[in-house]
């Protein structure tokens, strides 16, 4: 019985964090190339390579039933690029492009 909880909450647990790196991958494709050097970070290529490897490392630590039943590893290591972009990159490009004054691009 609890393996079976513990296999639920794992599957959950999974999802949610492949959600974010997905969050993550089209927030880093979604900002112009320029607005990166600006914002004084990587290049937009970069950013898009290592968030789609966030996705993909995501992707593979799914459970059996949803995935390929990856290890934890790979869960750990893809949150942590996605969460390196959201919490530092993110910021500064919205900054840079303006987004508190409501502007869309």
């Amino acid at each position: 019985m609890i393996a079976v909880i513990q296999m639920w909450i794992f599957m959950v647990l999974s999802v949610v964090l492949l959600a974010v790196e997905v969050w993550a991958l089209v927030n880093a494709l979604r900002f112009r190339a320029d607005a990166y050097t600006a914002a004084g970070k990587r290049t937009k290529v970069f950013w898009g390579v290592l968030t789609g490897v966030s996705v993909l490392l995501g992707f593979l630590s799914l459970p059996y039933p949803l995935g390929n039943g990856g290890s934890m590893l790979f869960m750990l290591g893809g949150i942590i690029i996605a969460g390196i972009f959201l919490a530092d990159v993110l910021p500064a490009l919205k900054q840079v492009m303006g987004r508190a004054r409501g502007n869309r691009w």
